[in-house]
């Protein structure tokens, strides 16, 4: 005679093990509202916005950018500016953001921005005149202020983009020549260039590139990035030159970073490690015309990489 298996009491007994299961309660906290929030006529028909990044606690996913009440972009939380394009020439408009996070809560609306685009300027193909001088100075481990020479243009200078490794970062109107860059990292260099932009979006060339190093922050101790690097190219070859940072002892292995990727590991045998000024030869096989942007840092004695050192721009020669 075939039994039935005892099923009820199975039941009971995986229940008993296993326990009730946990009910979460929804994530329904919103983040708090974008702070910082600019917005600048690059041209006629553009104008850059910008605002700080949220505190990694607020878990934001997303910013939703807003024209008056009408969405006009959604953006990555990684991503703190944007160009609102295709706008009418002076036209008055009224920018704010909203925080998102992964649950779906919306933040406040950060406090909302005023700007009127230019006029227009028909047949405009002339760029204005690059920035003279530029200079920089760090406010802090987190910011540094970058001030430049006032350009010329036939028809004005409507707003300075400051790019930072080829990237535009920061739009600051016609009438300013400095601003202050926030969001930064304690104990790096960075290398910054000014371009001014006329109402038709013409962009003059780069003004001089300028170098600024963060302090570590409080305890971090010294730098740790390589200093006053060079690059000069040479038919097959590109010469490096840097000054080694202060670790405590000698440094015996570099990264070398090229157009932001990492290529090679330079390291110095013992007794031929250098102190202070460093020089360092490469081959290259890359075609005439190539552009390089390199930079490097240091394998501190921790065994841990360093910060790294400012970028430089090269055009390979044969």
């Amino acid at each position: 005679m075939r039994r039935r298996a005892p099923t009820l009491a199975l039941f009971l007994t995986l229940t008993a093990l296993t326990g009730p299961t946990a009910c979460t309660a929804p994530d329904t906290e919103p983040p708090s509202a974008p702070t910082g929030l600019t917005a600048q006529a690059g041209s006629a028909t553009s104008v850059h916005v910008m605002w700080n990044a949220a505190a990694d606690r607020d878990g934001v996913t997303h910013y939703q950018v807003f024209e008056g009440d009408r969405p006009v972009r959604e953006l990555p939380a990684e991503k703190t500016m944007v160009d609102i394009t295709d706008l009418t020439p002076q036209t008055g408009y009224s920018f704010t953001v909203r925080a998102r996070d992964a649950a779906g809560n919306l933040s406040e609306a950060a406090p909302a921005v005023p700007v009127t685009t230019p006029a227009a300027k028909a047949e405009d193909r002339t760029a204005p005149t690059a920035p003279a001088t530029t200079t920089a100075v760090a406010t802090g481990p987190r910011s540094a202020r970058v001030s430049w020479t006032p350009s010329t243009d036939d028809t004005g200078v409507t707003a300075y983009d400051v790019h930072q490794g080829g990237v535009r970062i920061h739009t600051a109107g016609p009438r300013e020549s400095s601003t202050t860059l926030t969001g930064l990292q304690p104990d790096t260099v960075y290398t910054f260039t000014v371009r001014a932009r006329d109402g038709a979006d013409n962009s003059s060339p780069d003004g001089p590139a300028v170098d600024v190093s963060t302090p570590p922050a409080s305890g971090d101790g010294p730098g740790t990035a390589p200093a006053d690097l060079t690059a000069t190219a040479s038919p097959g070859a590109v010469t490096l030159t840097w000054t080694a940072p202060d670790t405590g002892r000698p440094t015996a292995e570099y990264e070398l970073y090229v157009n932001g990727r990492p290529t090679t590991v330079i390291q110095f045998g013992t007794g031929a490690v250098p102190d202070g000024r460093v020089e360092h030869r490469l081959t290259v096989a890359e075609p005439t015309g190539t552009a390089w942007a390199v930079k490097l840092r240091a394998r501190l004695p921790d065994g841990n990489w360093g910060a790294f050192s400012a970028e430089r721009r090269i055009t390979l020669v044969g």
